[in-house]
């Protein structure tokens, strides 16, 4: 899971979270963005929590952290940034972002999912049938 925390308002990266101390540390979370919106929040321990300030450096980290493989991928973004990446992986991809973030792109990958209007019950079972 890579979650970019600067482009998700803090009631919607908390929601994540929550869903993230539940799922367990088989579920490998990287999670970067400005040390402010990652302090709003309690991360799991297991995620890797990298604060990167400045335009695009949390995007940099993330894309650094991807591990192309055909296994299960959530991407945690309220902008288009990583819709390619969703496009291309080969496994199945969930992609977690607001209602104003999908962006056409995203919603090529066929798993959007928005938290607040939707419920986490499909990021659980996600999560729960494709952990990694």
């Amino acid at each position: 899971m890579l979650v970019d925390a600067d482009n998700l308002d803090p009631a919607r990266l908390r929601l994540v979270a929550a869903e993230l101390h539940d799922a367990g540390p088989e579920v490998r979370v990287v999670v970067a963005g400005h040390p402010a919106r990652l302090a709003a929040v309690r991360w799991p321990e297991h995620a890797v929590v990298v604060e990167a300030s400045g335009w695009q450096h949390a995007d940099v980290t993330l894309a650094a952290a991807y591990q192309p493989d055909d296994g299960p991928l959530v991407l945690v973004s309220g902008d288009g940034d990583f819709a390619l990446l969703a496009q291309r992986h080969e496994g199945p991809v969930l992609v977690v972002a607001p209602e104003a973030g999908r962006s056409a792109r995203y919603r090529s990958t066929g798993a959007v999912l928005d938290l607040v209007h939707e419920g986490p019950q499909r990021l659980r079972d996600f999560l729960a049938a494709e952990p990694g």
